[in-house]
């Protein structure tokens, strides 16, 4: 039985997130702060662990060292029985480069697994919000008999360019006939033509077939991707499966909530998640404590909402308010604030996304906006309102948000 077996986990999270800038500036895409207290990299860990796989090794690269100093001094366990999360920099063990891509950042990682000496390795990603059992996972590939299996979800066909399309065989619609990089006309599933199956970035490998599969493609002129090059490598054996995300119960799930993935690799993305989770009915639950995100929130005071100056009366609604947080006499809707955030008598927020230690002052407006770390909102200034001001004062504007970068300074 695959319980028996013995599984290391390995998280990728080595990106630049590029599409994240100017939130990635500074940090690592893994790092960036998610949902008020958490980070992106919390969301994938959590699954990890909750599905009892307890030997984590996370792989980093860029700018990591808030991630690493985030991983360190949260995700700390018991060494008694050998369980740890340790967070695994670019070593250039093979030669002066950085990773690749997420194929070599495996090979050049390839110690980690030796050492270990896992039957099965679980793979994933560090950039999506979801929730996941992969011992569900790791039992569907054991029964398989298949050397990688990739776990999907349903997309809808119209949706299939933007994605990494898993093209299934007919009469056996659980393994891989082709891996499709964005194809612009994929053919639909056999029990639902309007759907296709999108690689969610996450795998499961007999540990041996993938130090060959990885090793193999060193030597190779290729972009050393999992999705690209591995897995493609494994459906010519024959020896890919895919794991229909669908299948997959995670304790505490509704039927409203349970199918809820979400890259959040671009601005738009991250701030529609964030919307997702204030909504009155979320498709994402945080608050589901069968299967909890973990992190490390601070000595923070409980949130506060109190009067404002002259007699201000605070409004909050359809909101995310993080400890530490204070709202003397502003208004607060459908936005997510993280830790510290203060907002003064008169203020509005709506619509936005405050990391840590923002102040919005007296009479300021916030509308439709990313606001990074450290930010002082002068008293009566508005943002996200008039978008052409906006640009001329060098804030970012895209998709309609305004995007203020971290400890950037607004002009009064």
């Amino acid at each position: 039985m695959s319980t028996r077996k013995k599984v290391l986990a390995i998280v990728l999270a080595g990106g630049e997130g590029k599409r994240l800038m100017p939130l990635t500036a500074d940090r690592a895409k893994p790092a960036v702060p998610f949902g008020g207290i958490y980070r992106l990299i919390d969301y994938a860990l959590s699954n990890v662990v909750n599905s009892g796989y307890l030997q984590v090794v996370v792989l980093t690269q860029y700018k990591s060292h808030s991630l690493d100093r985030h991983i360190s001094s949260t995700w700390r366990m018991s060494t008694l029985l050998g369980n740890y999360v340790a967070s695994v920099p670019a070593q250039q063990r093979v030669g002066k480069r950085w990773y690749l891509g997420s194929a070599d950042a495996i090979y050049q990682s390839l110690n980690l697994v030796r050492d270990e000496k896992p039957d099965i390795v679980v793979v994933v990603g560090a950039d999506h919000v979801y929730r996941m059992d992969f011992s569900q996972m790791v039992d569907a590939h054991v029964d398989s008999g298949k050397a990688c299996t990739v776990a999907a979800i349903r997309q809808p066909i119209s949706e299939a360019p933007g994605f990494g399309v898993i093209d299934v065989k007919p009469e056996n619609p659980s393994e891989i006939r082709e891996f499709l990089e964005k194809p612009p006309n994929p053919v639909g599933l056999p029990d639902s033509p309007h759907e296709v199956l999108a690689s969610m970035g996450n795998y499961v490998f007999d540990a041996d077939a993938l130090i060959e599969a990885v090793s193999k493609d060193a030597e190779q002129d290729t972009k050393h991707d999992m999705g690209g090059d591995i897995v493609p490598y494994f459906v010519g054996q024959n020896a890919a499966g895919v794991y229909d995300f669908k299948d997959n119960t995670v304790p505490g799930s509704t039927a409203r909530d349970r199918d809820y993935w979400r890259d959040v690799g671009t601005l738009s993305s991250y701030y529609a998640a964030h919307m997702d989770l204030v909504s009155p009915m979320p498709v994402f639950n945080l608050y589901n404590l069968d299967w909890p995100i973990f992190t490390s929130v601070g000595p923070y005071a409980p949130a506060k909402v109190v009067r404002g100056d002259s007699g201000w009366q605070s409004s909050v609604y359809n909101s995310i308010l993080s400890p530490g947080t204070v709202i003397a006499g502003g208004s607060v809707s459908e936005s997510v604030l993280s830790p510290t955030c203060f907002v003064q008598a008169g203020a509005h927020v709506s619509g936005a996304v405050l990391l840590n230690g923002v102040r919005v002052g007296e009479g300021a407006v916030v509308r439709n906006a990313i606001i990074d770390k450290g930010v002082n909102v002068p008293k009566g200034v508005q943002i996200g309102v008039d978008k052409e001001a906006d640009v001329e004062r060098g804030f970012l504007v895209e998709d309609g948000l305004t995007i203020i970068s971290k400890d950037q300074e607004v002009p009064a």
